[in-house]
């Protein structure tokens, strides 16, 4: 049998390290790029079972754009376990607050409800102001 079709190990997988200014991008159209980034499909050798995607380093979150009115409609939920234990919280009081959960919140729910999921979204890092950690690593400028 001929062309046999060759299916890429996530051990064999060399990532690279991006590094994105999220400064007044558009949260949604950031958080649909940055999760076809983190499952691998802007590599050749993408396959859906297995975890390829690279490492992604946003920085300036607290500068990223809510079009619209989403500032005060957009509401943030969560739920503590007891009874009336639900808190809504608004996209403005999110983006004071904890500015890089509002990323982190818009990707993971872009990113496919698999197994895979939490592996990919370990590899977004997320970080406000334009400071980071991430020095050491060779971080390659992605514009969206």
């Amino acid at each position: 049998m001929e062309g046999k079709t060759y299916f890429v190990k996530s051990s064999e997988v060399e990532r690279k390290w991006y590094i994105v200014d999220a400064k007044d991008k558009p949260l949604g159209r950031l958080a649909a790029r940055l999760s076809l980034i983190l499952q691998g499909k802007n590599k050749v050798q993408y396959t859906p079972n297995a975890d390829l995607g690279d490492y992604v380093v946003v920085i300036n979150a607290e500068k990223i754009m809510l079009s619209g009115r989403k500032l005060d409609q957009k509401k943030y939920y969560r739920h503590s376990g007891y009874i009336g234990g639900l808190k809504e919280v608004t996209a403005r009081k999110m983006l004071e607050k904890y500015p890089d959960r509002l990323i982190k919140y818009a990707v993971k729910g872009m990113l496919p409800k698999n197994k895979l999921r939490e592996s990919m979204l370990k590899k977004l890092k997320v970080c406000v102001g334009s400071e980071h950690p991430y020095v050491n690593k060779e971080l390659e400028l992605l514009d969206l």
